[in-house]
């Protein structure tokens, strides 16, 4: 049976779908933007990813007989709407920003230009794929680089909000923004991830001796030379013996070395160098100390900065369910009445100016320094804006004055077409070529950029057209909200 997932939108989707129709918009076409406002985690930079979720959802995007009678069902909808429904596929044209790519605020990181009902059903699954997708990718991204080379495995099957099948798409984004394994071994399965894992407490306990725990794993291993030790159960320091017991007592003999030691628990610095040293004067250099405990960015840096001696990392919660959020929004920015018409921009202000939106049917450009490939700013700009290849004026949006020229660069355009007319013409990348795309592209981001902890903001500059747009719509909207609040005034006036 075909799984449809066209009814997870929010119902004032569908209501204002049900107004377009009804209220003789059904054939204009409307231009949507998704983007986010914030980087998450305060951070400098953001990486894309929700795309492969988000392409699934529009290429099967369609209403079956039975989710039409529900729709009927709630009593909430016209039926001329619903049998309109019975039809809908999506027919227009969509543009996005690659899997990996990073991404900044306010820059669209994919853009539709649809019939406006079929835009509109589809803000809420694009919203969830892309926060979903990109809060899990960008925080791997974090770790993995303050863990600077040491392997960081992702734990976080068990602590995912969504239920079991968003277990897969976090530990997926997860290995696409740097994880090396995950202990998901149906991730591992369907995605091609390495999976990894060692034993849990539970093991330990259920036996009357730890070491007896270790010896009876050791012996039940298929490969004897991949053990890794839990060791902080009942007490930590007697764990790392019982671990030199088994290798001298068990794995000697044997020709086999132990791989390795996790702890998940108590001072980290302190026990990690201990386990050190005792593995070095039992002549066991080459056990590897694996940590895990819930750390995140700010609790890995502090151990590393105090000397904790750490191979390999467990990362669960603060991967695939950080107290974080993502906050990408989906946002009408122009309309055209008829098929040949001009479009009319549209724009939503707001007393909170991070909520006034940009105009316009857009895209956004992206500059490189051609010696160092290494960033050097971003545009956004009207669509059908030539964007000059040899000199540019990147302008501060929030501070005019503040103007930065640039030359001997290279420009992209950050969108790649993904739908036109309704087909599929992206060819999705595998995830391991869109994980090593990534690493790709955060090398061109500066150090300012990814400083984990006091990252300097990378502004997302205007181009003149869209500034000047933006500025006359923002003044046009402003004047005229005045007047009708000054006419109605007087009219209530008049009529005391």
């Amino acid at each position: 049976m075909e799984k449809n997932n066209s009814l997870m939108t929010d119902l004032y989707e569908l209501t204002m779908s049900d107004v377009y129709y009804n209220g003789g918009m059904k054939d204009w076409t409307g231009y949507f933007d998704l983007f986010h406002r914030r980087n998450v985690f305060n951070g400098g930079y953001q990486i894309s990813a929700g795309l492969e979720e988000a392409i699934e959802y529009i290429k099967n995007f369609h209403f079956t007989e039975e989710d039409i009678e529900y729709l009927r069902g709630t009593g909430k909808f016209n039926e001329n709407f619903l049998e309109y429904l019975k039809d809908l596929r999506f027919t227009g044209n969509v543009w996005a920003v690659p899997d990996g790519t990073p991404i900044f605020p306010n820059e669209a990181n994919m853009t539709i230009e649809a019939p406006i009902i079929e835009g509109q059903i589809l803000e809420t699954a694009l919203l969830t794929a892309f926060n979903s997708g990109s809060l899990a990718a960008t925080a791997a991204k974090r770790i993995t680089e303050v863990a600077e080379n040491r392997p960081v495995a992702e734990f976080g099957a068990r602590r995912v909000r969504g239920g079991l099948e968003a277990t897969l798409v976090e530990s997926k984004y997860a290995y696409m923004g740097g994880c090396g394994a995950t202990s998901n071994t149906l991730a591992g399965k369907l995605y091609d991830i390495p999976v990894t894992g060692t034993i849990a407490h539970a093991l330990v306990q259920s036996f009357d001796d730890e070491y007896e725990a270790f010896l009876t794993y050791a012996k039940a291993a298929p490969d004897k030379n991949k053990l890794v030790l839990l060791v902080d159960t009942y007490d930590t320091i007697g764990g790392i013996i019982n671990a030199i017991r088994l290798q001298k007592e068990y794995l000697d003999p044997i020709g086999a070395k132990l791989s390795g030691i996790r702890i998940d628990s108590g001072d980290l610095v302190y026990l990690t160098k201990e386990a050190r040293r005792m593995f070095r004067e039992a002549g066991m250099d080459y056990v590897q100390i694996c940590v895990s405990n819930g750390l995140d960015v700010d609790s890995l840096q502090d151990l590393l900065n105090r000397g904790a001696e750490i191979d390999t990392l467990g990362i669960g919660d603060n991967i695939v369910a950080p107290r974080e959020r993502a906050d990408h929004v989906y946002k009408l920015v122009g309309v055209r009445k008829t098929a040949n018409g001009p479009i009319d921009n549209r724009i939503k202000v707001s007393g909170d100016t991070a909520k006034t939106i940009n105009p316009g049917f857009k895209k956004t450009v992206r500059f490189y320094d051609k010696e160092t490939g290494k960033v050097l700013g971003d545009v956004i700009a009207l669509n059908d804006e030539v964007i000059d290849s040899d000199h540019y004026t990147l302008v501060d949006p929030n501070n005019t004055w503040k103007k930065t020229e640039i030359s001997n660069y290279t420009v992209r355009n950050l969108q790649v077409p993904i739908f036109e007319n309704g087909e599929l013409v992206y060819d999705m990348p595998s995830l391991k070529l869109r994980r090593d795309y990534a690493n790709q592209e955060y090398q061109t981001l500066t150090d300012r950029i990814t400083d984990p902890l006091n990252p300097h903001t990378y502004y997302v500059d205007l181009s003149d057209d869209l500034r000047n747009l933006k500025e006359a719509m923002l003044h046009r909207a402003t004047v005229d909200a005045e007047m009708r609040k000054q006419e109605y005034q007087k009219k209530l006036g008049a009529k005391r």
